[in-house]
């Protein structure tokens, strides 16, 4: 064992005190960011929130007095604008966001009715007025299920509630985005760049396109929203790869939460009932392979959840229940990976099979379907592979194979 010497334990002695007041300086400097930071509140000191917002830096947080405010809003990076009050509920969402209006009717009105920034918050309002909403189109579409709807695919170019365009950071929140000409809130990414805005617990309802878009490589977190009566889909995905947890969505005229054109989200734990078509609805092309996680799926006027249109997701431990046609269907060429869920009490089938599908059943209970545990209907061509599925107590046949089938049976 070495021991020091006077002069090198006093250097020592030094080092040690010089870290710490270094360390210390540290953490002084640390929340000293943020000690700069203002809070500008409208109307108090600035009459309008655009006005707010212009003179804030990052870091600042617009704070807005109930109100309706009729402006349309462009955020600035890192400002935090946030209606003022606690987090009482209220009819809707929270009871600020449902006092605190964004209105974009007025005239010579540009532009989504807020547009975010990079690092920016939007926090407890409701947005309105952007667009034209129209009650007679909603009814017509809403009484034949979509059927008549032109197909147009989610990622349409249109001005939405709020818009979340290219940016990789920002946060969307508490807000209740209502009667607008399009989709409620719009994410779109870029090629090359990750865009994972946190779109959390807003409330989208009666908008004329989705209640939320992710769209054009997005990555999104969308979590905890309750999306209803929405045109299209409650949550839509074109093209997209976001995080999809735990929302609620239902009376929305197409699915509850819809998958295409390449989209390859991650969707889980979420409630999707009582919407039109399916609950959770994935079509257009092989290329849409998402991955659908133990949700539940009830009382839908078609599927609980649906592949069609060559897509191929991966569907597993989900409750697909009391659904007027099948728990869970696959129709025109789509390839799903079907596995573990549990479907009881459809009308029809608990997995139903059609036009030329390609599908594999691996684990799924399927029982009380009111005609059939799965069922594969007549087609030209169809090949499924069923591998120890739990088939009982169903209302006529545990199995039904059809002409045009090639069956393997385990």
């Amino acid at each position: 064992m070495h021991s020091l010497t006077p002069s090198s334990a006093l250097r020592s002695s030094r080092l040690t005190c010089l870290f710490r007041i270094v360390m210390g300086l540290a953490l002084l400097l640390i929340p000293s960011l943020n000690l700069f930071a203002s809070i500008i509140r409208v109307p108090q000191d600035q009459k309008t929130i655009q006005a707010g917002i212009d003179i804030a830096l990052p870091g600042d947080l617009v704070i807005v007095s109930p109100g309706t405010y009729r402006e349309r809003l462009r955020l600035n990076p890192g400002v935090i604008v946030q209606s003022a009050g606690d987090d009482s509920l209220g009819k809707f969402g929270l009871l600020r966001a449902e006092k605190t209006t964004i209105d974009g009717a007025f005239q010579d009105a540009e532009g989504p009715g807020v547009t975010m920034a990079e690092g920016s918050t939007i926090d407890g309002f409701s947005v309105t007025g952007v667009g034209i909403y129209d009650d007679e189109e909603w009814k017509k579409h809403y009484a034949t299920r979509g059927s008549e709807q032109g197909y147009e695919e989610i990622g349409t170019p249109g001005i939405a509630g709020i818009s979340v365009v290219g940016i990789s950071d920002c946060s969307v929140k508490n807000n209740i985005v209502h009667h607008i000409g399009y989709s409620g809130i719009a994410v779109m990414g870029q090629t090359g760049m990750r865009v994972s805005p946190h779109i959390y617990r807003n409330v989208t309802y009666r908008n004329m396109g989705g209640g939320i878009g992710s769209m054009k490589k997005s990555t999104a977190r969308i979590e905890e929203n309750r999306c209803f009566e929405n045109f299209y889909a409650g949550i839509g995905h074109d093209d997209a790869s976001p995080l999809v947890i735990n929302n609620i969505c239902y009376h929305n005229i197409r699915a509850g939460i819809g998958i295409s054109e390449g989209a390859q989200p991650f969707v889980r734990g979420n409630k999707c009932y009582e919407n039109r078509r399916a609950g959770i609805g994935v079509r257009t092309g092989e290329e849409t392979r998402p991955i659908i996680e133990k949700n539940e799926c009830y009382d839908n006027d078609m599927a609980g959840i649906g592949a069609s249109d060559e897509s191929s997701p991966l569907i597993r431990s989900n409750r697909c229940y009391r659904n007027q046609m099948v728990g869970i269907g696959a129709d025109t060429h789509a390839t799903p990976t079907i596995i573990g869920n549990e479907c009881f009490e459809n009308r029809l089938v608990g997995i139903g099979q059609q036009n030329g599908a390609q599908t594999i059943l691996i684990g799924n209970h399927c029982h009380h379907n009111l005609v059939g545990g799965i069922g594969l209907e007549a087609t030209d061509s169809g090949t499924a592979k069923l591998l120890q599925n739990r088939v009982s107590e169903n209302g006529k046949i545990a199995v039904g194979i059809n002409a045009g089938w090639t069956v393997f049976l385990s």
